[in-house]
């Protein structure tokens, strides 16, 4: 039991470090780092054992790409092929080939320059996808960008760990040997897949017939632990194992459970994990080389910000998302340590430089949340006060409709006020979803329906109907709440995702909504019911009696919506009046018959 005094110490400094460090605007991550720089061998010496604790943190960066693989299916990432194989392949190429001539510049020979230029190049994963959670920007321009090469980066670190284990004292690789390990490495991948396929999805429907809750949570643990060990034993990182073995699931119908069982662990372990470098940087170079070092983090982020920006802009992000992509990329990475510390036990490194280069790391992780502030607090705000609109200019007088949100439900109500030839002006804040529109000869304005300045440029004040299409319900509801206070005569008809969607616009004062999946699901119903032989007038009724019943429960939860207690509740006792709606129906229509 001697580790619970180390455990203890690791809890409180958590939990007082990351509510200060939140609380004040730079995220959980920054706390924890502080936490481990006070409580490790460099200020209060509370904790000493720092590889172990290093080593064992670890779980939580592959637990995280399990959930990051949970979260991929294979057709999203199809999706993301141009990010992750084109933004990210020139990211990695472009700032190893920068970092690996400075390196070369500060005395280092080609081959350890090549491998530190590489290891600086990469991003923190954890870091950055966690900052991103938290700002809840994951979905941004920015933020996909942010993830497609940080994937890249995570897959483009296997091959060169690969390469780096069968190297020998950094000497030329012995070709038989390195063929011999890549057909191995190969062969155990395509069974780790294979088997993956065949093997996981069954395993789980047992337990989940057989077993109880603490088993299943238990079986994820494995498959993810187990899949990191085989990956590891044929000299591949643990994450990439756990990442396949979270793709392998992503198509799966448990992967929200596992998930849900994942995240606690994950949490808690990534946590540990940041604690654990705060305490490994060696501040003693801060004190006796502090130029050298301040240098090597200023070189690292400026040229590996330059490269994010001008890769975002070639790729045509926009400026802004290319500066938040810069700013919040430029950081170092959890894979540099692992790079760094496996080249020096092939004598690729000295300590003194391994020490240097974590260091470097480290403190880019500690400053990029500053970085991120003052892009927030000042740059954002300075540019938002000189830069024209973020919106397209509207050249057209005022229509009777606009439509806010020309995806595929605004598009619909488009092509049938099109037909009519009712004029109408769509808004739309998805650049992509504008090329694509305008690529088909449709008239779309490219800006964020929230924002005033875009409503009044569209003549808001003039239209007669709103038609609220957006599909992300926070925005949906900030632009309804946005038009009733300045546009209170302008009538909303509104889209809702779901049941809670709805209510936020009643609460709003929002009279019509439509339920996006509502008629198409009684529509489908419907054709079922008549397949399985019900009459014609039996579905009629039945269908009927099912609107009208939901769209009474719909009104009496808004009073209860909040509580979610009570929500349930409504939901059962409406569940049972159901039944028994139905049941008189049918009694009626068997004594009809008769």
């Amino acid at each position: 039991m001697n580790f619970l005094p180390e455990v203890i110490v690791f809890l409180i400094a958590a939990c007082i470090a990351v509510p200060l460090s939140r609380k004040s605007g730079f995220g959980s991550v920054l706390g924890y780092l502080a936490a481990g720089v006070i409580i490790g061998p460099w200020c209060l010496r509370l904790i000493t054992g720092v590889g172990a604790i290093l080593s064992f943190s670890q779980i939580g960066v592959v637990l995280l790409l399990f959930i990051i693989g949970l979260e991929l299916q294979p057709s999203r990432l199809w999706v993301l092929r141009r990010t992750v194989f084109g933004m990210g392949a020139v990211q990695v190429l472009v700032s190893t080939l920068l970092l690996t001539l400075a390196a070369c510049a500060l005395g280092l020979g080609l081959g350890a320059a090549l491998v530190a230029g590489f290891g600086l190049s990469l991003s923190s994963t954890a870091f950055v996808l966690q900052m991103l959670a938290e700002k809840k920007q994951l979905t941004d321009h920015h933020g996909r960008a942010a993830f497609g090469v940080l994937l890249f980066q995570d897959i483009a670190a296997i091959p060169v760990l690969a390469l780096l284990r069968v190297m020998h004292g950094g000497t030329a690789i012995h070709q038989t040997h390195f063929l011999t390990s890549v057909i191995i490495i190969a062969a155990a991948m395509a069974a780790l897949v294979l088997g993956g396929r065949w093997l996981l999805r069954p395993l789980f429907r047992f337990i989940v017939r057989f077993g109880n809750p603490e088993i299943f949570t238990a079986t994820a643990l494995l498959i993810v632990l187990g899949a990191g060990l085989i990956a590891d034993a044929i000299g591949l990182s643990m994450g990439l194992g756990a990442f396949i073995a979270g793709v392998l699931l992503a198509d799966s119908s448990y992967r929200h459970e596992l998930e849900a069982n994942i995240e606690p662990f994950k949490g808690l372990l990534l946590g540990l994990f940041f604690v654990a470098v705060g305490m490994s940087a060696n501040l003693g170079l801060l004190a006796k080389i502090p130029l050298i070092v301040i240098g090597v983090v200023f070189g690292m982020l400026v040229l590996k910000g330059l490269v994010l920006y001008l890769t975002g802009r070639f790729c045509k992000l926009p400026g802004a998302a290319s500066r938040r992509l810069a700013v919040e990329m430029s950081l170092g990475g959890e894979f540099a340590f692992v790079i760094f510390n496996t080249a020096a036990g092939y004598h690729l490194f000295s300590q003194s430089t391994v020490d240097l280069l974590n260091l470097a790391v480290i403190l880019s992780m500690a400053v990029t949340p500053f970085l991120v502030l003052f892009d927030e607090k000042v740059i954002q705000r300075y540019q938002k006060d000189n830069a024209p609109p973020e919106f397209d200019r509207i050249d057209e007088p005022g229509n009777p409709v606009i439509i806010a949100g020309f995806g595929r439900f605004g598009q619909v109500v488009g092509r049938l006020l099109r037909m009519q030839k009712i004029a109408f002006t769509a808004l739309e804040a998805d650049h992509e979803q504008v090329d694509v529109i305008r690529r088909f000869g449709n008239k779309i304005y490219f800006g964020d329906a929230s924002h005033l300045d875009l409503l009044r440029a569209a003549r808001a004040e003039q239209a007669k109907f709103l038609v609220l299409a957006i599909d992300d319900v926070e925005a949906s509801v900030r632009t309804a709440a946005m038009v009733r206070k300045h546009f209170p005569n302008l009538t909303i008809l509104a889209r809702a995702r779901n049941r809670h969607h709805a209510h936020l616009l009643m609460e709003l004062g929002v009279r019509i909504i439509v339920r996006e999946t509502l008629f198409s699901s009684l529509r489908l119903a419907e054709n079922l019911l008549e397949e399985l032989g019900m009459e014609q007038q039996a579905v009629a009724r039945t269908i009927a009696t099912f609107r009208k019943h939901d769209n009474d429960l719909l009104q009496r939860q808004f009073a209860v919506f909040r509580d979610e207690a009570k929500l349930i509740q409504t939901s059962r006792e409406a569940a049972k009046e159901l039944e028994l709606l139905l049941e008189e129906d049918r009694r009626s229509e068997a004594s009809l018959s008769a």
